[in-house]
């Protein structure tokens, strides 16, 4: 099911795209590249980390061709290989025709990467998406960090828990999650506004998927702790995982179990809800946004959990990532600079819709967030 889906989205920018994914730092404007040489650079997490970046990333390469984008994935278990992912990087780099790198997710290791790849190239376009490090050092080191809007994230998600009927809030994380300052923001967030409704927060500590037992222990936890929770607080209890890895299993037993689940760590149609509701997507409808959020919606009817299940209207990774790509290859092409922030927002409205945007401690930090769609 996994590779089918997979297969099937990697095609999607092909037959129908989405529509409507403080001091900032002083870099030096160098040259915008021109003429026909040219590649770009991505990295993502494999398939298994999170299948939309990785479908994404192909998208990338379908669209402009394997002469053009270069896609690597850093390992699964990142936290620990991190030397892999400075090295894929560097070896990017390297190449002059390489003119752009994106990371997406910008996890540990990136910080590395670009100062390293700076010190050699001053010419190249970095593009930090979804990152993990310290955003300070981010907007320092790259061009342009983009991520989804954890602050606001932080009262949105939770308003909608409220009005779907939520009385609890149950929270999965774990220590290394919690350690990065815009999901430890959000967490905060998430439990001043639950305050603010009367709402009950839970923080369940959950297995890391980077620690020993890998990905099968977490999502075998989520499978097995959440009829535990529903049990213990009933069934006006919310859900919300800071891990992709977590995302199937917790939509399927949420649903199975008749509680509320109102947003993904990385809201999409496409996360999690798929496999977890056994939806085939037919040649015909890949890219069609409307199709899926119709299927979701009455798989959610079927088991009678109507109106207590939600995500954004459009896919939030790969909008990004759709982004990047595109501004990447017009910088390529000689035709923006290496920093225009304006330009760079207008491609991911492009891509994303009618979105908010605001910055974060720098002018180049940019956060986003989405319409929320309720089944």
């Amino acid at each position: 099911m996994l590779k089918r889906i997979i297969s099937l989205l990697i095609v999607m920018s092909l037959l129908l795209g989405v529509v409507g994914c403080g001091g900032g730092s002083q870099k030096s404007e160098a040259e915008a590249p021109a003429g026909d040489d040219w590649k770009i650079g991505i990295l993502t997490g494999t398939s298994s980390q999170n299948e939309e970046e990785f479908v994404a990333g192909r998208e990338l390469v379908e669209k402009y061709g394997e002469d053009r984008v270069i896609h690597k994935t850093y390992p699964d278990n990142f936290t620990k290989e991190q030397e892999t992912t400075i090295t894929l990087a560097m070896n990017m780099a390297a190449d002059p025709s390489v003119k752009a790198i994106i990371f997406c997710q910008a996890v540990p290791g990136t910080a590395a990467a670009f100062e390293m790849i700076r010190e050699q190239r001053d010419d190249i376009l970095l593009i930090a998406g979804l990152p993990q490090e310290d955003p300070a050092i981010m907007s320092e080191l790259s061009d342009i960090v983009i991520d989804t809007d954890n602050l606001r994230r932080g009262e949105t998600i939770m308003e909608l828990a409220h009005q779907m009927g939520a009385k609890k809030f149950i929270h999965y994380s774990f220590p290394r999650h919690m350690s990065i300052e815009l999901l430890a923001q959000r967490r905060d967030n998430f439990q001043k506004k639950a305050d603010e409704l009367g709402i009950e927060f839970i923080e369940v500590s959950a297995p890391d998927p980077m620690g020993e037992g890998g990905i099968p222990a977490t999502q075998q936890f989520i499978l097995e702790d959440v009829p535990r929770q529903v049990a213990e607080h009933g069934k006006d209890t919310a859900f919300f995982s800071t891990n992709c890895a977590m995302q199937e299993p917790l939509i399927k037993k949420v649903l199975d179990e008749g509680a509320i689940f109102p947003e993904q760590c990385c809201p999409s149609p496409y996360h999690g809800y798929p496999g977890a509701l056994g939806i085939e997507i037919p040649e015909d409808k890949v890219g069609n946004v409307d199709f899926i959020i119709s299927e979701i919606t009455a798989k959610v009817a079927e088991k009678g959990n109507s109106g207590r299940m939600g995500t954004w209207t459009v896919p939030a990774a790969i909008a990004l990532i759709r982004a990047c790509g595109a501004y990447a290859v017009e910088y390529a092409q000689g035709n923006v600079e290496r920093q225009d922030i304006d330009a760079f927002v207008d491609f991911l409205r492009q891509e994303a819709g009618d979105i908010l945007v605001q910055t974060y401690k720098a002018d180049n930090f940019l956060l986003f967030v989405g319409e929320s769609q309720v089944f």
